[in-house]
């Protein structure tokens, strides 16, 4: 594809390597039922920048190609398709990135950065917090409107308001310098509803294209279901934490309520829920990370994943823990631990492994609308 955008897109290692992996797919074809990419390569002869990034991040890393390919190490040919497409998508997290001096930042030292970040932040807001009123920081506090006794609600709720617009900013940026690179095409409303049919329910983790299959394989080469669930659990578990936080926010503004909410409140019943479906689908995460086949793995993006999973799994976890501790006197510590995890969490997000989900439904988008468009 010719795209004028591309000219800015220099080319890489990855990009070469995923270029030749998918000539040799392309004159394959045996696996061209597992998942969306090989029917998307076939719609292709040549693989410019932009296609291999579109590529790379419709890819679901399940590792069921790998195990399929006659030509996979240690044959000559070295076809390595899920390591190749990791690497390729790990860069484009970079190439699309907004502002792109930022996620170089992040790129090759994204673990330790995080939890840099993450750990000054609660320190930071922690130390505040007990500096300014000791007395109120280690009090006990009750009732409605605890939680503002030690931080006001201006300044607990303006710093991630303040860093959430520029998340936003960040996202509608590589969004658009991802649809651009890549050359997408819209497909209308029915691509639309394809594409949020296979991110609802991971359709291209279930073991072929439809996701009618037995999952995929693992380290001993057995299919599982396993990936799926638990990025299901992740996914939920945070829509319905960003739910409780959104229903709290007109409780606060409409019904002119303040937290802490009763336990069996809505939000707070959302919150707990999903705060222990997050945890427990951060933690298989991490565990099916730990545990995948060496073959597909890619050292190059580990940092990153490890990064994220760790990251969310401790926001989740201390939510639960503020929630259990909420009327004793280390409310004011876990309040500053857990805001200060959040306020990292969100300040990091555009250059996280987030933006996979990003540009992952960017590509299932594209994907559903060369579909349609090709018909």
């Amino acid at each position: 594809m010719n795209n004028i955008s591309l000219t800015s897109l220099a080319s890489t290692d990855a990009h070469e390597e995923t270029k030749r992996i998918m000539q040799i797919c392309n004159a394959c074809r045996y696996c061209e039922g597992l998942c969306a990419v090989f029917p998307a390569m076939e719609r292709r002869r040549e693989f410019d920048i932009g296609d291999t990034a579109y590529l790379a991040n419709l890819c679901h890393h399940c590792g069921a190609c790998y195990h399929a390919c006659q030509y996979a190490p240690p044959h000559e040919f070295g076809v390595n398709v899920p390591q190749t497409l990791a690497e390729r998508r790990l860069e484009t997290y970079g190439q699309f990135a907004w502002p792109p001096k930022m996620a170089n930042i992040f790129e090759k030292n994204g673990l330790i950065i995080s939890i840099f970040i993450t750990i000054f932040l609660s320190v930071a807001v922690g130390a505040m917090l007990a500096l300014i009123s000791p007395n109120l920081f280690w009090g006990v506090h009750l009732g409605e409107g605890a939680f503002y006794v030690i931080m006001p609600h201006t300044v607990m709720a303006g710093i991630p308001l303040a860093i959430t617009s520029f998340t936003l900013v960040a996202f509608v940026m590589g969004w658009r310098r991802y649809w651009k690179s890549t050359g997408a095409k819209w497909g209308g409303m029915p691509a639309l509803s394809d594409a949020l049919t296979a991110m609802a329910s991971l359709r291209h983790l279930g073991g072929n294209q439809n996701g009618a299959g037995d999952g995929c394989p693992g380290p001993d080469d057995a299919p599982s279901m396993r990936r799926r669930y638990f990025h299901h659990a992740t996914f939920y578990g945070f829509m319905m934490c960003f739910a409780s936080t959104s229903v709290g926010t007109l409780y606060h503004y409409l019904l002119g309520r303040e937290a802490p909410y009763g336990y069996f409140e809505l939000p707070v019943v959302l919150g707990t829920v999903g705060g222990i479906i997050l945890c427990i689908g951060t933690a298989g995460l991490w565990h099916e990370k730990r545990r995948m086949d060496k073959g597909i793995k890619s050292l190059a993006t580990l940092g990153m994943d490890y990064a994220f999973i760790w990251l969310l799994f401790w926001v989740s976890a201390t939510g639960l823990i503020l929630l259990a501790l909420r009327e004793t006197s280390f409310m004011g510590l876990t309040l500053a631990i857990h805001l200060g995890l959040v306020y990292g969490f969100f300040l990091i997000l555009p250059y996280s492994k987030f933006v996979h989900a990003i540009y992952r439904f960017a590509a299932l988008l594209a994907d559903a609308g060369e579909k349609r468009l090709s018909n």
